[in-house]
């Protein structure tokens, strides 16, 4: 199987499964993770996703560039389904957990997902131009809101790999942990998430998405549109009164 797919609770893990090619990813496995994705957005128990890859060695190498000859015209490449589009699309809260290199689209999958930890073995590239191309999944947005427009133009313009801590300097990732401790700690923090309000998780993210494309004040104006409609919320209710009430909340999606 290009992925592995499972559910625990209200954490999704899906896991890219092509350890002997670096998790690169083939037209099936990017079909595989929309179809995941698409699930993770249906299922209302589930409230975070964890992305992360098979084996020590990698999260993913990117798209399999082996397979990349199989497109018969640039059209058709252009038009091709796209696993970053569809992490990037979720809905729910995503985790990127980085067990080893993120290479291409496999940095671009990182970057699609709203918070990344890394193991101290991971490394970091936009090595397209070493190959005659540049990224096309969202490549030099995500790293000029990542890591500055200086840092991105190194990264993009060397096409050099950076480690797990310069990642963390430049702010590409948010913790560095051991590599046995990667997929505890990303459970951990995808449980926090889970435990939040769902409705107020996902329009924070909404709202983040509209910080970056917005003008400030139409930004502002956003965000107290969206905190007045969680406020009206069932949770919200329910969080005021567990707070009154010296007690955790259960928040239900309503």
């Amino acid at each position: 199987m290009s992925i592995l797919f499972e559910i625990d609770g209200a954490v999704a893990t899906i896991t890219l499964n092509r350890p002997e090619k670096f998790n690169a990813a083939t037209p099936a496995m990017s079909k595989a993770i929309v179809e995941a994705t698409q699930e993770c957005d249906r299922n209302d128990d589930v409230r975070c996703v964890i992305i992360t890859g098979a084996g020590p060695k990698a999260f993913c190498a990117g798209s399999d560039v082996e397979a990349l000859d199989d497109y018969a015209t640039p059209w058709d490449f252009r038009n091709r389904v796209d696993y970053c589009d569809a992490i990037h699309k979720l809905r729910k809260p995503s985790i990127a957990a980085v067990n080893g290199h993120a290479l291409g689209g496999g940095l671009e999958t990182a970057l699609s997902c709203d918070i990344r930890i890394a193991s101290s073995n991971a490394k970091f590239a936009a090595p397209e131009i070493k190959l005659g191309w540049i990224g096309g999944g969202g490549m030099a947005a995500f790293l000029a809101h990542s890591i500055g427009a200086s840092n991105a133009a190194l990264m993009l313009m060397t096409g050099d790999p950076i480690d797990a801590q310069r990642a963390l300097g430049w702010g590409l990732v948010s913790e560095v942990v051991e590599p046995d401790a990667l997929m505890a700690r990303a459970r951990q923090l995808a449980q926090t998430i889970a435990a939040r309000a769902p409705i107020a998780a996902e329009t924070a993210k909404r709202n983040l998405t509209a910080a970056f494309s917005m003008p400030l004040e139409e930004a502002m104006a956003y965000e107290r549109d969206l905190q007045t409609i969680c406020f009206a919320t069932q949770d919200a209710l329910e969080g005021r009164a567990a707070f009154k009430e010296k007690r955790a909340p259960v928040f239900r999606r309503k």
